[in-house]
């Protein structure tokens, strides 16, 4: 099939964030880890996942906290929550610092006054490609970030949560299929499945959820930076002839979120067009 005629997935309300609020997390308190967003062009840059999450759950009712290392992403997201009527805090903290994750959990359950929902959209991908350019300190501050950090978030988390509650990770299909050529990369993430699976069930005795959305390409500032230093990532195939955008990634983490997975837990959704599963 040619470029010509490659079928292309319109651009639906929610796929642009245009779709209201439904109500679907109404009274709800959400802390969204990584809910800041990176800058490449700003005149230019789509939403990232963790931004339009955290604008997603304000608009369907929650109150969110918005956790990020840097202080001023966090704000902004904050910022763009409160323009839209929504309510908002916002807590500076890194999650490769075990005093930073305490004192997050701390502050979100504080100020939210509960935790009903946590979403982890953390990771980092450092280094050169393929095995014989790994670095040991390198590769262990991919694993602090993107898999020691998780299981600290939710070492402090769980215990806070109401019953009822939900986890959601935010992995990638790297941790399905092999392709990012990011050894720590692609095992950060496909640890992440045991360590939800392992929440899950820990989560079960007082009915908190935990599940991963696995993203295949999307169209956010940190996907273009991506796609700077490995132009090929931008030409890899796609079913539905375009990457996705941050807000249809946001909308699988609502599904999560709220109560119309309430009998869901320990899976793995993959929103990639299929690449995972037909190709």
């Amino acid at each position: 099939m040619s470029d010509a005629e490659r079928y292309v997935r319109p651009l639906s309300a929610e796929s642009q964030g245009l779709a209201p609020g439904r109500g679907r997390l109404a009274g709800r308190r959400i802390l969204v880890v990584g809910g800041g967003q990176q800058v490449v062009d700003a005149a230019t840059d789509p939403v990232g996942n963790g931004r339009a999450m955290s604008l997603l759950f304000a608009r369907e009712g929650a109150s969110v906290a918005v956790a990020d290392r840097s202080r001023d992403a966090a704000w902004a997201t904050a910022d763009l929550i409160s323009q839209q009527g929504g309510e908002a805090v916002m807590i500076e903290a890194d999650i490769a610092r075990e005093a930073d994750v305490s004192r997050m959990i701390d502050e979100a359950t504080q100020k939210l006054g509960g935790l009903d929902g946590m979403v982890l959209n953390v990771g980092i991908g450092v280094g050169g490609l393929g095995l014989a350019s790994v670095k040991p300190d390198e590769w262990d501050q991919v694993l602090a970030v993107n898999l020691r950090g998780p299981m600290l978030c939710c070492r402090e988390a769980l215990p806070r949560m109401e019953s009822g509650g939900s986890i959601v990770f935010i992995s990638s299909i790297a941790g399905l299929v092999a392709g990012s050529r990011l050894p720590a990369y692609d095992a950060s993430k496909a640890a992440l499945g045991g360590l939800m699976r392992h929440v899950a069930m820990e989560g079960s005795r007082k009915g908190v959820r935990a599940n991963i959305v696995a993203p295949g390409l999307v169209d956010t500032p940190l996907g273009r930076r991506a796609t700077q230093g490995r132009p090929g990532r931008g030409a890899a195939p796609q079913f539905f002839g375009r990457q996705a955008t941050g807000w249809e990634i946001a909308y699988a983490a609502l599904f999560f979120i709220s109560d119309e997975s309430v009998y869901v837990t320990g899976q793995t959704l993959a929103v990639d067009s299929g690449l995972t599963g037909i190709s």
